[in-house]
């Protein structure tokens, strides 16, 4: 019998793929990195020649030439808020409870007029009571004055009738007659010490009575309530539920806009000069205004110096608190005189301070030329109310980048916004 015998070769298991997978693997893997290259080399294309929309500002000089400055022409401006130059928190003079509140925000009062009046009772009663010991104080002041007056003609009989008989009258009787008279006119004087300090008491207590009413100390508009009635009130707050003031009120006819302006260009601002105020509120509505006062002194910490500027248009929208831009306006004032061989001074501009932007240290603005950006560095002077005065560096009418780019790049490709 013959035994088959087996090729165990065969039975190997062969670990390496099949060319075929081989083959599919390798062009995958060659379209994959063509993909990436193509679609790389895609996106660098179209950032290349994409554009970033941007806002801009074309540079103005400043007016220069045969005038310092345009009449009328901004050369300083200042942020600040409307006040009314005659305010007062109104609180009474005397503790006491509010019984009542005749006013509420915005009512308008006359000088005099009562806006509320504290619990009073016991202070009518003390009026009351000053009423009743002047009128004790006088009748006494009549009785001694009566007694006084019957003696003294009594003490005159007597020193007569002895000057006619001095026999019929002793000289004590004359003596004693004579204490008596001046006894009463004593007693006469007394009664009317009394009365006087009566009267004197009853204006104490007429006084603190008044002070239970309180009244507009001028004419204006009562911004707030500040107390409600109820409520306990006093001239200073002494801690829990005490009220100070019982209503704030102002004289609107007396608003002005007080302003800080920067240390640096406070030389160009002068009293009386004009004004050009422009509310927050409102900003397209300016209206005219003149410097009353320049404060003698500056702010160490942020080196302004406040300018308080007077409305000159009165109009009912304008409101204590509200933000306000001034601009402080030149007038119109011959340059002196150029020598013939002098250069001639560079523009000056004033752009927002969003124009102006550091850079590698160095203060630049971003122009943009054909589509794209291109540093320029300049001379600034210091931040004005949102705007920076720029000395040197521009020759005027400039594109200037203002917004829209928060990192520019020399040759930043952009496109100017609508």
């Amino acid at each position: 019998m013959t035994i088959p015998t087996h090729d165990l070769s065969k039975l190997r298991i062969d670990r390496d793929p099949a060319p075929a997978v081989r083959r599919a693997f390798g062009r995958n893997l060659i379209l994959f990195v063509v993909a990436v290259v193509v679609i790389g080399g895609g996106l660098l294309y179209m950032r290349s020649r994409s554009r970033v929309t941007v806002q801009t500002v074309v540079a103005t000089p400043l007016p220069s030439g045969e005038f310092a400055a345009e009449e009328g022409s901004a050369t300083v401006t200042a942020n600040g808020y409307v006040v009314a130059r005659t305010r007062a928190a109104v609180a009474a003079k005397i503790p006491g409870r509010l019984a009542s509140l005749s006013v509420d925000g915005g009512s308008f009062v006359r000088k005099g007029e009562v806006i509320a009046r504290l619990e009073n009772a016991d202070y009518a009663a003390a009026v009351e009571q000053g009423r009743a010991n002047l009128a004790n104080a006088r009748a006494q002041l009549i009785e001694a004055q009566s007694d006084r007056d019957q003696t003294k003609r009594e003490s005159d009989r007597i020193t007569r009738i002895r000057s006619e008989r001095p026999d019929l009258v002793s000289p004590q009787d004359a003596e004693g007659i004579a204490a008596k008279a001046a006894q009463a006119e004593a007693r006469a004087n007394a009664a009317q010490a009394r009365v006087e300090s009566a009267q004197a008491g009853l204006r104490f207590a007429q006084a603190s009575f008044e002070n239970t009413v309180i009244r507009a100390p001028f004419t204006g508009t009562v911004l707030r309530k500040e107390a409600e009635v109820g409520e306990v009130v006093a001239p200073s707050v002494g801690g829990g539920l005490t009220r100070g003031a019982v209503v704030t009120m102002a004289d609107l006819s007396t608003l002005e806009v007080e302003v800080d302006v920067n240390e640096a260009y406070i030389g160009r601002v002068t009293r009386d000069q004009k004004a050009r105020i422009t509310l927050d509120a409102y900003p397209d509505t300016s209206f005219r205004g003149q410097v009353r006062q320049v404060v003698p002194t500056a702010d160490r910490q942020r080196a302004t110096v406040q300018v308080k500027v007077t409305i000159s248009d009165h109009d009912r929208r304008i409101l204590p608190e509200m933000g306000a831009r001034v601009d402080f306006l030149a007038a119109a004032t011959p340059r002196t005189a150029r020598a013939a061989n002098a250069p001639p001074e560079a523009p000056r501009f004033r752009l927002p301070v969003g124009a102006v932007r550091e850079s590698g240290g160095k203060t630049v603005v971003w122009l943009v030329r054909d589509g794209r950006l291109a540093a320029r560095e300049v001379v600034a002077g210091p931040v004005s109310a949102g705007y920076r005065e720029i000395r040197s560096g521009l020759a005027g009418g400039e594109q200037l980048l203002l917004g829209g780019v928060e990192t520019p790049t020399e040759g930043m490709r952009v496109e100017v916004g609508q």
